[in-house]
């Protein structure tokens, strides 16, 4: 049990994670035409991870490594003013977005209000070429008429449930839960650390 809920199921293992991200990895690139203006920008705390590996792929598989980036959306949440203490990261992009085809990256898809945030952040940096969303995790329930491009798996869930992402590099475990939430809690991402 963590403090989010109950762990109800294991969608994904960590070779489930990796074998999504290379097929990812391949539909981005075709999608793409190749690597050649592409860019991928990971959404903290845990696209960003994704985001590292999905550039570590496209390496392997075009020979080509592409602008990686990272992207805090603390400020632009739209319940952010019910936070009293938000817990802020950095933006890291270091190259020019604009012109760019840039590949969103985040863990879990929901309402869609993290990527109604995440696109506002963008914007205030530069102006894309285009903007594509890949998700490991969609767990359908939006909110918001927003779509992933690319879905490592689709996780059909209940609003009682909430569904997280654990990586090793945070976590010391790589899987996909499912969790019945506990009353009083809400859904959302993992904090760093998994507990």
């Amino acid at each position: 049990m963590t403090n989010a809920g109950t762990v109800k199921s294991v969608c994904m293992d960590a070779d489930e994670i990796e074998r999504a991200l290379t097929r990812m990895a391949h539909q981005i690139l075709e999608n793409n035409h190749g690597a050649k203006n592409l860019a991928l920008v990971g959404i903290v705390t845990r696209g960003d991870l994704l985001a590292k590996r999905l550039q570590e792929k496209i390496e392997e598989i075009e020979g080509t490594k592409v602008p990686l980036g990272k992207l805090d959306i603390s400020f632009y949440r739209d319940d952010f003013a019910t936070h009293l203490a938000p817990e802020v990261h950095s933006t890291d992009i270091l190259f020019d977005l604009d012109g760019k085809d840039v590949v969103l990256v985040d863990d879990v898809l929901y309402t869609g209000r993290t990527i109604r945030a995440a696109l506002d952040a963008l914007m205030d940096i530069g102006r894309p070429s285009c903007v594509q969303l890949a998700v490991l995790v969609d767990r359908g329930h939006r909110e918001l008429p927003i779509r992933a491009d690319y879905v490592g798996k689709n996780v059909p869930s209940a609003s009682d449930e909430n569904v997280r992402l654990f990586l090793e590099e945070v976590d010391d475990k790589s899987e996909v839960e499912i969790l019945a939430i506990e009353p009083g809690m809400r859904a959302g991402s993992a904090p760093l650390g998994g507990e």
